[in-house]
């Protein structure tokens, strides 16, 4: 057990640090732009929004093929789990191309129809016609950097992710303070720091992996199917959370024009990622040796591995946003010295801890469920409780009652705590345990 414990820790920490990696880099790209102006900042983030929409895409075969190479690896077949990948890849680069086509011509077309402010219309066009037009990149890196954690180097990926944000640091400087280059200059060195990270994750991929000398195969087909059995679901459950997050923020835009509602929302969520960040860490991790665990039959390993990973993002995420809430005063200080805000958002932070207790459990029940092949479940909760909880609960509690960001944040909690209750037991039942997806090989 001290072995897979440690086992486990040595994935996790790659995985957490590079999260981190990714929402630092959120933050710098924001501090940097604002020297440019608030209307900059703002026209990125709504570009932004819809490219990681455009992203999410791509989770349809990359969230099935790291599970089914995970499962491939623990079964002893790499040869298979290579051939995962580059099914993954095919299907994500075609898309890929199409996104980052579609991008370059019709950008400011997309940008009108959903009517973006007059103001921010051409930043948002000009970040997202360079950013959105190598999409294609994101598709490939999401490939490489799976490939590389399903058999366990989750350094390398860290490593890449790290090496890009100090690409993308320092070509913001260059392109902002020295050629002036504004929206356009961070676009580019967004894309130059993400190809640079992508290259990284092939080379790393080809030295470290020899799975392709492994003659083991199955037909294409039937890889593409339990590929997609895995990725149709997870996809449309991350597409509903987006649905329910938009409605959230719309329903909180009604709150007064002050926007004092929404904005506090805003606070609450940089600070209460930081707790987050454990239990994806874990949960990511967790997922990993469970698709090992569940290709080897070894059910009963992973089942108290599960568990034990729960109870650990429990304490951790709970404990980590608990100080954050004793000291919210000092930490949203940093960020604005309105008392109406500041006590607004303390107590949402009060509020989080509940929420994180059910968002840690849920996370690696989910993560864990998807990993040994049982998709659907989780998906079809996820679709019914974000929008009739969560998306309804902010309705209901927030606007209904008039208890504002506060009552949102009790219908986030609730749902995240519902479903938690739900992936428990469904994972109690078992029956994850009848949904491997190893099949027979043919030489």
């Amino acid at each position: 057990m001290k072995k897979e414990t440690k086992q486990q820790l040595s994935l996790f920490f790659p995985i957490c640090l590079e999260t981190l990696c990714f929402m630092l880099a959120g933050m710098v790209d924001t501090l940097m732009l604002s020297s440019v102006s608030d209307e900059a900042v703002g026209a990125v983030g709504t570009a932004n929004t819809y490219i990681n929409m455009f992203i999410m895409m791509f989770a349809v075969i990359t969230t099935g093929m790291n599970a089914v190479m995970a499962q491939y690896i623990g079964a002893n077949k790499p040869g298979i789990a290579y051939q995962a990948k580059q099914i993954g890849l095919t299907f994500n680069l075609v898309l890929g191309f199409g996104l980052s086509a579609y991008m370059f011509f019709f950008s400011g077309s997309l940008l009108s129809s959903i009517g973006v402010a007059n103001n921010l219309l051409t930043y948002s066009k000009d970040y997202l016609q360079v950013v959105g037009s190598f999409t294609f990149i994101n598709a490939s890196l999401q490939i490489f950097s799976g490939y590389l954690r399903s058999f366990g180097h989750t350094k390398q990926p860290l490593f890449g992710t790290l090496s890009a944000n100090i690409v993308n640091i320092i070509l913001n400087s260059i392109f902002l303070f020295y050629f002036h280059y504004g929206v356009v200059g961070v676009a580019i060195a967004t894309v130059i720091s993400r190809f640079f990270n992508l290259i990284i994750v092939i080379i790393y991929s080809r030295k470290l992996i020899h799975a392709n000398e492994n003659p083991e195969r199955i037909k294409n087909i039937e890889l593409l199917k339990m590929i997609i059995k895995i990725g149709l679901p997870s996809a449309m459950e991350s597409f509903m959370y987006s649905v329910s997050m938009t409605l959230i923020v719309k329903f909180l835009n009604t709150m007064g024009n002050s926007g004092l509602h929404v904005t506090a929302r805003a606070y609450a969520i940089q600070i209460c990622n930081f707790a987050n960040i454990i239990s994806l860490g874990l949960a990511q991790a967790n997922a990993i040796m469970t698709g090992w665990r569940v290709g080897a039959k070894q059910y009963d390993e992973c089942d108290k591995a599960t568990k034990h990973s729960a109870i650990l993002a429990v304490c951790l995420s709970a404990g980590i946003e608990t100080i954050f809430a004793l000291f919210s005063v000092p930490i949203i200080s940093i960020f604005t010295k309105n008392p109406v805000m500041i006590s607004l958002v303390t107590k949402l932070l009060y509020i989080d801890i509940i929420l994180e207790v059910g968002r840690a459990t849920n996370i690696v029940y989910v993560n864990a469920l998807k990993a040994s092949g049982d998709a659907i479940f989780p998906s079809i909760m996820g679709v019914i409780f974000m929008l009739s909880v969560a998306a309804g609960g902010t309705w209901i509690f927030g606007i209904e009652l008039g208890l504002g960001a506060v009552g949102a944040y009790i219908g986030m909690a609730a749902d995240e705590c519902i479903r938690a209750v739900a992936m428990f037991f469904r994972w109690k039942t078992g029956k994850w345990r009848k949904h491997r997806l190893v099949k027979p090989s043919i030489a």
